[in-house]
């Protein structure tokens, strides 16, 4: 599996989506904004997620 880099987008967890902003020994440290729906959603900004459990949707 492809690990994502700084600016990707992926999605996780039954579709949500965001940019990569950086990328751990075993993670990446995700900003959610990037979906039209954030604030719908009340989730924090930023989140953690590990390698095994997001696909890489857009290189950048």
């Amino acid at each position: 599996m492809k690990k994502a880099e700084v600016g990707n987008i992926i999605e996780f967890r039954e579709g949500l989506k965001g940019i990569v902003e950086k990328v751990n020994e075993n993670s990446v440290i995700v900003d959610l904004t990037y979906m039209n729906n954030y604030r719908d959603l009340e989730l924090e900004q930023r989140t953690v997620v590990n390698h095994k459990n997001y696909k890489i949707i857009k290189d950048l």
